[in-house]
């Protein structure tokens, strides 16, 4: 008999042979003699459409909602149904016993499995492949240590409500708005509050009404001061009190009134988890979280160059020691990491800071893995991100960044004039940020950066100069991917409610790993757009957040669910319970949307497209052509269920309009190569590869970026 091991994607499994020594080669599969090795391709099984439980659901009328199905049905995914049909072919194959199950260790891979065991109705035993990197040692590892798949039952459990959840609040949602308002709607219980964060932050921009304020600058040769009052503000409201102090001081002496020395100091930050991660990517290179996650899993799967990245933890466990020592090792040995290992290695302690295994759940904070590191063979962008883990990961065990503030108060007939002077006694770990994690650029602020000289108290000084400067209250700043990944992350401290604020702390809006795909999807459909490094509300999202009732537009609500998933995870609450408040919510909605409709007119959008030839095959569902509408490319199947979209819009930060012409090279070639691009982030020219992507509903990415080295 011969065990059936189920990896979530090709290349995985491929990894998982080469390890097993399975050399085999089957339609579909992989064989060895002891070994079948096979793969999903992602999802092959998804929550069955509404007409699946009745035909009359095929109608969209208020008569047919809330749907809520008793039992909810699995149907095979269309596009991949053929790798599913060989699944279970072996899963009931007499020549296999049991199977382990290797989809990707946390919640959506422990679905994926799931589902396939599930649909094909299979009974045989198995057992769970649990590991946190894709080298040789690690798989030898897991598959030495394999556990019983029973053990993972509660984390299903959590990942089945969460699927379900989506699945009713979206179906029951967009089909009552979009009845209601006659415009496609598209609703999601963690997509609408993240809208509604974005949708209120350019309200707050609208509706900011910017003040003039005045400040006065004194000049004492060496140094300068700013003017301040008793409670050390600077701002003066009106010009003519600003410029009454500088005709005051001008040209007058005084005398240091009081110097004081304060010495700080700075931990190091903690180890990457995804959002950190993806937040430092998008500040310091500009990448979206999804470009960011891209990178991370090619780093992961086919580099084996990081530890799994879609961990929701900043932390190691106590057991990790020994392995972290082994990589520190290792990025010894090499040329551009050497001597800040070296470091890192005599000053290495596990503190609480590094080590905790309380705040460790499925999976620890991402490392860089204790194979031998090679980066001469990593894409620029892949260079980036590992240069990044690599550096954080030295970087924890240095000493603090140590400085020192002083504080001049220059007093001057009568007027205070403050001076800043900041001088650092110990770079510590900021040598190896510096090094491996360049800092954006920013704009120097007041006196902070001057070098101050050398002064005592009760000297005597002479303005030499004084002048007011003019200033203005600036609006809040739109969001940035960066930025809103933080707000997700920690949606509670929107809540007022006290109580509830302190439950949300440890779960915000989506997960680590469902946060960038969120922001996507909002992109995709026209709620949302990118400008520049911002995101900014369309007209149709923000009438959206218009319409829907508060208790949609809020991340408490979504907030509650994800603790309670992760209560089902634990054990702490049962499956019926999370999914009788769905329902009542369900409910909730629907009526909503059916008694209380606002006064918003949502702009007709053309869906059919022209009726025109096609602009070429869809390389989706392989039946449909390719046809365009006022903002998209369609297929012409999109009524019976093909999803394939590409947004005209979608390459606007790169100061590309996706045209007709663009298009049918992508739908014949799949690619076009060293198109001009401009980088939204830095506004440097480029040449680079577009490439259709055919994950999800088809996608546009960038690939070899290459920069223009500008005239000398």
């Amino acid at each position: 008999m011969k065990t059936l091991v189920i990896a979530e994607k090709p290349s995985v499994a491929r990894d998982i042979a080469k390890v097993l020594g399975v050399t085999g080669k089957g339609d579909g599969f992989l064989m060895g003699e002891q070994y079948i090795i096979s793969w999903a391709i992602g999802h092959l099984v998804t929550l069955a459409e509404p007409e699946a439980y009745n035909a009359a659901y095929k109608k969209w009328s208020f008569e047919n909602l809330p749907i809520l199905p008793q039992n909810m049905k699995l149907e095979a995914i269309t596009k991949t149904r053929s790798q599913l049909k060989v699944l279970h072919k072996l899963m009931h194959s007499k020549e296999v016993g049991d199977i382990i199950c290797a989809t990707d260790s946390g919640r959506e891979g422990e679905l994926i499995f799931r589902y396939i065991y599930d649909i094909t109705k299979c009974k045989k035993p198995f057992r769970r492949l649990w590991i946190s990197s894709m080298t040789e040692t690690a798989i030898k590892e897991g598959f030495a240590n394999l556990k019983n798949g029973a053990a993972y039952d509660l984390l299903y459990q959590s990942a089945k409500c969460r699927a379900e959840a989506d699945w009713l609040v979206g179906m029951n949602a967009s089909r009552a708005y979009t009845i209601q308002y006659h415009a496609l709607l598209s609703i999601g219980r963690v997509q609408t509050p993240t809208l509604a964060l974005i949708v209120q932050r350019q309200k707050e921009i609208d509706t900011f009404v910017s003040q003039d304020y005045f400040e006065v600058e004194a000049n004492f040769g060496e140094y300068t001061g700013l003017w301040i009052d008793e409670k050390e503000q600077t701002k003066i409201q009106k010009k003519e009190q600003a410029e009454q102090i500088v005709s005051n001081v001008k040209t007058k002496s005084g005398v240091i009134a009081k110097i004081e020395t304060e010495q700080k100091k700075q931990l190091p930050p903690l180890l990457y988890d995804l959002t950190e991660l993806q937040r430092e990517c998008n500040r310091k290179f500009g990448y979206a979280a999804q470009k960011t996650l891209q990178i991370a899993q090619a780093l992961y799967e086919k580099r084996k160059m990081i530890t799994y990245p879609r961990t929701d933890s900043r932390y190691l466990s106590d057991d990790m020691q020994t392995k972290v020592k082994q990589t520190m090792q290792k990025l010894e040995k090499t040329t551009t990491y050497g001597k800040y290992a070296k470091q890192a290695l005599q000053d290495m302690k596990f503190d609480k800071r590094i080590v905790d295994n309380s705040k460790v759940t499925d999976h620890h904070a991402i490392i860089p893995t204790d194979t031998n590191i090679k980066t001469e063979h990593l894409t620029t962008e892949e260079k980036n991100v590992f240069d990044l883990i690599a550096g954080r990961f030295m970087a924890v065990f240095y000493p603090p960044y140590v400085y020192e503030i002083t504080k001049v108060y220059s007093q001057v007939e009568k007027e205070c004039f403050l001076s800043k002077g900041k001088v650092v006694l110990q770079e510590g770990w900021q040598a190896v940020e510096k090094a491996f994690s360049p800092a954006p650029k920013r704009k120097k602020t007041d006196t902070e950066e001057q070098q101050l000289p050398q002064m005592q108290k009760g000297q005597n000084i002479v303005v030499k100069h004084a002048k007011v400067l003019k200033k203005q209250t600036k609006p809040p700043t739109p969001y940035t991917e960066s930025t809103l990944l933080s707000a997700m992350e920690h949606a509670g401290r929107f809540v007022e409610d006290e109580t509830v604020k302190e439950q949300m702390k440890d779960s915000g809006l989506g997960t680590p790993a469902t946060r960038a795909a969120m922001i996507e999807r909002l992109l995709k459909v026209g709620y949302i757009v990118r400008k520049g490094k911002s995101l900014l509300p369309t007209e149709k999202g923000q009438n959206l957040i218009a319409v829907v009732p508060e208790a949609l537009r809020s991340p408490e609500t979504t907030g509650k669910w994800e603790k309670g998933l992760s209560s089902i995870a634990k054990g702490n609450m049962t499956q019926q319970r999370f999914m009788e408040s769905i329902s009542r919510y369900v409910q909730f909605l629907v009526e909503d949307a059916k008694h209380n409709k606002k006064d918003v007119v949502f702009a007709q959008e053309a869906y059919q497209g022209k009726k025109t030839k096609g602009l070429g095959k869809c390389p989706l569902c392989q039946k449909g052509s390719v046809l365009e509408n006022s903002k998209s490319y369609y297929c012409t199947q999109w009524k019976s269920g093909c999803k394939f979209s590409i947004w005209k819009n979608s390459l606007e930060a790169y100061g590309v309009t996706v045209t007709d012409a663009i298009m049918k090279k992508l739908l014949k070639n799949k690619k076009i190569e060293k198109m001009s691009v401009i980088l939204p982030q830095t506004g440097e020219k480029c040449v680079a590869d577009l490439i259709l992507e055919m994950q999800k509903n088809g996608y546009l990415e960038w690939q070899n970026v290459t920069r223009i080295e500008k005239e000398q």
